[in-house]
């Protein structure tokens, strides 16, 4: 009885971390989409290294969510299969994140 409410509360939250990271992730990239159709149609003025890099944010925030969805995931069924999945996503994670912070530090702003 414990046992499968507590699977229940586990599930319930990946769902919720699964959902904000998806959302953190979408509304980066609409976002960016949006600053640039409005830099090169309309004409507006934008700088594009900044809207490259509040992307990269976005998007390094997002995939922090699917770490804890991995974790919460393992809680609930841990087996080599599930452990072998969150070291992949785990390092995946922290190669985008090496890179992608890297790419991020190049950027020059006035």
């Amino acid at each position: 009885m414990f046992s499968g409410l507590f699977e229940n509360f586990l599930q319930y939250f990946e769902w919720i971390f699964e959902t904000i990271g998806t959302t953190i992730i979408i509304y980066g990239g609409v976002r960016a989409t949006v600053q640039i159709f409005l830099s090169e149609v309309l004409k507006k003025p934008q700088n594009l290294e900044k809207i490259r890099k509040e992307l990269t944010n976005r998007i390094l925030f997002g995939l922090e969510f699917y770490i804890v969805v991995a974790i919460l995931g393992t809680l609930r069924n841990p087996n080599i299969q599930d452990l072998t999945v969150l070291g992949t996503v785990v390092l995946i994670r922290t190669v985008l994140g090496y890179f992608l912070s890297k790419e991020v530090k190049e950027y020059q702003f006035d």
